[in-house]
């Protein structure tokens, strides 16, 4: 099972989470591996497995402290006890709360649509280098984006983005 969690953050693409409802103990699991997490305003949330006699054991206790704080994980890893989107908005769990359902479809639907419409290479860059710095100094962190970086300018995807901005198109890029 960690190695399922883990594959949904190690995805070259972006990974965004609608949460809508409940999202307990395996939910939270899931959607802390994902790079990106929006919520309707009926979505609740409770790391729960402490009241089920087991430790959380499939990534939320590594990847939450990172995504809230310490404090905050170890409170509600604890006392497992419920909390709505908007908390979550405010631990930073969550990015957005929409209104409804349709409303969080909707507008994850704009998000990502605008997300693939940018250079692909630097959005997968973009992911790994974060999720690289997470866990470097950040002079290692620097020392991978520079790697990075001088590998991209070999595609045409940096040509592409500047001349489509001087000339007022949309750029078109490869596929990865």
């Amino acid at each position: 099972m960690q190695d399922a969690i883990t594959a949904i953050e190690r995805c070259r693409k972006p990974v965004i989470a609608a949460i809508q409802g409940e999202c307990r103990g395996l939910g939270v699991d899931i959607v802390t591996a994902c790079d990106i997490r929006y919520c309707s305003k009926d979505a609740f949330f409770s790391v729960k497995e402490v009241d089920m006699g087991i430790t959380a054991d499939v990534g939320t206790l590594q990847r939450l402290p990172g995504i809230v704080g310490f404090g905050n994980a170890m409170e509600l890893s604890l006392t497992a006890r419920r909390f709505s989107g908007e908390e979550a908005k405010e631990l930073g769990l969550v990015s957005r709360v929409f209104g409804s359902k349709v409303e969080l479809k909707e507008g994850v639907r704009t998000i990502a649509e605008g997300i693939g419409e940018k250079p692909p290479l630097a959005v997968v860059g973009t992911k790994a280098v974060l999720i690289r710095s997470r866990d470097v100094s950040v002079e290692q962190g620097l020392d991978y984006v520079a790697t990075w970086n001088s590998s991209m300018l070999l595609s045409d995807d940096l040509n592409q983005a500047i001349s489509a901005y001087t000339h007022k198109r949309k750029p078109t890029y490869a596929k990865l």
